[in-house]
């Protein structure tokens, strides 16, 4: 007899605490038969999610689990945590804001069970985010495309389904600078796509800020991607291909015709190739300085405490960002 894959659903949960009841009530009532766990990740939330989340304990047919993360690691982080704690044989991600609705969830991985594709992302009709978030994902998916070679037509999305492989694989990177998206197209290119409804978000705004964007985009270049470098040195060798042949036009121009006044033109050529050299130096030192930050075992997330209503099963994963078991109240 082949038993059924298991499912748990993992939720970053900030400033939350008006929607992820509603959404882990919403999701009890789509009756998975399969889902055996909801891990909530709270995330160093500043209203009472915490308190809002251990209340949810206890009181469905599948397993709540609450990880406290001791400070705000982000929403990379804190979803590395929730997978790491899982061990089914799919997990879906999804966002705390209720803009995914429950019944999409069902869809999402029936789908990933039918198409047997290691990752499949939900596809939108329309996103319900403001438009300067919609032109950040925009902006995010092209630069992904470019430089980590993911499909063209395929857009990368927080709500996603991963099976046990994808899991396992990248729960292996215990780096400070997580990104998902990025370890999933190192992983496999089995990835598939649905379309799914999304909608409005019912009340708040989105705890994406521009100085969040800016820490994913560093972590998306710098850290899976070697493209910064690449674009230095090839501005680096058309300027010195136009200060060749400007040396040349000097030249000519001091043999043949008469003394060029040079003064203004050598300074901007100095500015031009300082600001150029300042450029990849600081791109080289961004390099330098996630290195040394990750040689010092800056931890990928903290785990100040667990509540959950059936006792977890041992974490094998990411051991150095956990306390040990003992330590944890329950």
């Amino acid at each position: 007899m082949t038993l059924s894959p298991s499912l748990s659903i993992v939720i970053p949960v900030f400033n939350g605490a008006n929607t992820i009841a509603k959404l882990v009530n919403a999701l009890a009532a789509e009756e998975l038969d399969n889902l055996k766990e909801i891990v909530l990740v709270v995330d160093g939330s500043p209203d009472n999610s915490l308190t809002v989340c251990r209340t949810l304990c206890s009181r469905f047919s599948f397993s709540v689990s609450v990880l406290e993360l001791a400070r705000n690691f982000g929403e990379h982080n804190a979803v590395m945590a929730g997978i790491n704690h899982c061990d089914s044989d799919f997990i879906i991600t999804m966002d705390d804001d209720l803009q995914n609705p429950s019944s999409e969830v069902t869809k999402l991985f029936d789908y990933a069970q039918i198409s047997q594709n290691d990752v499949v992302y939900a596809q939108y009709r329309s996103k319900e985010h403001a438009s300067w978030r919609n032109l950040g994902s925009r902006l995010t998916n092209w630069c992904v495309e470019k430089t980590q070679g993911k499909p063209k037509n395929l857009y990368l999305a927080s709500f996603r389904c991963i099976n046990r492989l994808v899991a396992e694989t990248i729960s292996r990177y215990t780096g400070p600078f997580p990104y998902i998206d990025g370890l999933i197209l190192q992983t496999t290119e089995n990835i598939g796509a649905i379309e799914v409804e999304h909608l409005p978000r019912p009340q708040g705004v989105s705890n994406y800020s521009l100085a969040k964007l800016f820490r994913l985009f560093s972590a998306m270049f710098f850290n899976f991607s070697i493209m910064p470098l690449r674009i230095g040195a090839i501005a680096g060798g058309v300027l010195s291909l136009l200060g060749f042949l400007g040396f040349l036009a000097v030249i000519i121009e001091a043999l043949f015709f008469s003394t060029p006044p040079g003064w203004a033109t050598v300074s901007a050529a100095v500015f031009l190739l300082a600001g150029v050299q300042l450029m990849v130096l600081w791109l080289i030192g961004e390099y330098l300085g996630r290195l040394y930050i990750t040689a010092n075992h800056k931890p990928q997330y903290v785990i100040r405490s667990i509540t959950q209503d059936k006792p977890a099963l041992p974490d094998t994963e990411g051991e150095g960002n956990r306390r040990p078991e003992s330590d944890q109240p329950l």
